[in-house]
């Protein structure tokens, strides 16, 4: 599909592989791992609201860690495959592909490690809310392997097994990718290993994404080493299993399969760590006997005075007050729409309301938002 045409090309459209802007082509690959940072930076911030923290730190997280990520990634598959340093970062090689989760996920969460030392944020509770999400960005971005045709598993030995997504076709011819090869008469059915862990992946967020949607109990971490032990799982069964060429074995090392052991080790023996000084400290495993049983319980902002207000999604949002007026959206819409009419605007851009802000009933801004007596008291 075409819309304009350059000398050389279209200027607009789209193909098996990615679709064409301004005469670019950008490759579906490359759209699937954006879709799935965005997505998942979306859901961490949401996660931190949800565990007392402030959802702007996520922001300061994805401006460092993002960069790293993809620059590990591309070091991890490089390094492990052999590949000759002059290709490491050419534009050719890089457009060919060649990224390693493994060294994106190291990479990325060492480089927030750093970021929290810095900001002086617990690591362990920030890395809670963002660590457990990668699952669902790698859920998503293995998607760009069926596009790019690559990371499955030996060809199918039944005919009845040839359905999509149990087993992907894969078209021997180099310019035939993704959807391509359907149609493409010599394609050859091969076990979709890269659809297998892109569900196992997605099961393995929803489950431990609800745990930390609704668990406050200390210690803080758990869900950070989770994640290392259901990952390197997932990857320490699949490695062996895909079609050699795409398994990283640089120096005869199956490096992914090592390096999957090794997170499954520090996945379980971080968990194990973490409880047992928990209970030293705190007379129980989970939670404590001697004093706040939540490892969520003070606030974490994202700037320095930054004041937390009543929220529904914080699980410690009651014990805030409520948002003052002039601070709100709706105040500031229609603060926007009086200016707009006053400066001769004509008709004003549609928005959530039209009505003045109410008033506060009683006293000033400062009396309103006061916390009262009762509050004082809950708090102690």
């Amino acid at each position: 599909m075409t819309s304009l045409l350059l000398a050389n090309g279209p200027l607009f459209g789209a193909n098996e592989r990615g679709i064409i802007v301004f005469g670019f082509e950008i490759y579906f690959y490359a759209l699937c791992i954006v879709t799935g940072i965005i997505v998942a930076t979306c859901l961490s911030a949401l996660l931190m609201k949800r565990r007392n923290m402030s959802p702007d730190f996520i922001f300061t997280l994805f401006v460092f860690c993002i960069p790293v990520a993809l620059i590990c990634a591309r070091l991890f598959y490089c390094i492990t495959d052999d590949m000759p340093v002059q290709q490491w970062f050419a534009w050719n090689s890089l457009r060919e592909g060649g990224l390693s989760i493994v060294g994106g996920a190291l990479g990325g969460i060492l480089t927030g490690l750093i970021v929290c030392l810095v900001k002086k944020v617990n690591f362990f509770r920030a890395a809670d809310c963002v660590v457990i999400t990668i699952l669902i960005a790698q859920a998503i971005g293995r998607w760009g392997n069926f596009f790019n045709k690559e990371v499955y598993g030996h060809a199918v030995s039944s005919p009845s097994m040839e359905w999509f997504p149990f087993a992907v076709p894969v078209s021997p011819s180099n310019s035939v990718h993704g959807v391509g090869s359907f149609s493409d008469p010599n394609s050859t059915w091969h076990y979709a290993f890269f659809f297998y862990e892109s569900l196992i992946n997605a099961i393995g967020f929803a489950v431990l994404y609800t745990l930390a949607w609704k668990w406050a109990k200390k210690p803080n971490g758990l869900f950070t080493f989770a994640y290392f032990a259901w990952y390197g799982t997932v990857r320490s069964i699949m490695e062996p299993l895909r079609e050699s060429g795409y398994i990283l074995s640089g120096g005869g090392v199956p490096w992914s399969l090592v390096f999957s052991i090794l997170m499954i080790v520090l996945g379980l023996a971080g968990i194990g760590v973490l409880l047992y000084f928990n209970y030293r400290k705190e007379g129980s495993l989970i939670g404590s006997k001697n004093g706040d049983p939540c490892g969520i319980t003070r606030y974490i902002p994202a700037t320095e005075g930054e004041t937390p207000y009543y929220s529904k999604i914080n699980m410690f949002g009651a014990n805030y007050p409520p948002m003052p007026e002039e601070e709100t959206f709706r105040y500031k819409w229609n603060k926007f729409l009086s200016k707009f009419k006053k400066n001769g605007g004509g008709e004003p851009p549609e928005g959530p309301s039209e009505e003045a802000p109410k008033e506060a009933s009683e006293g000033s801004p400062e009396e309103t938002h006061e916390e009262s007596p009762e509050r004082e008291d809950k708090k102690k």
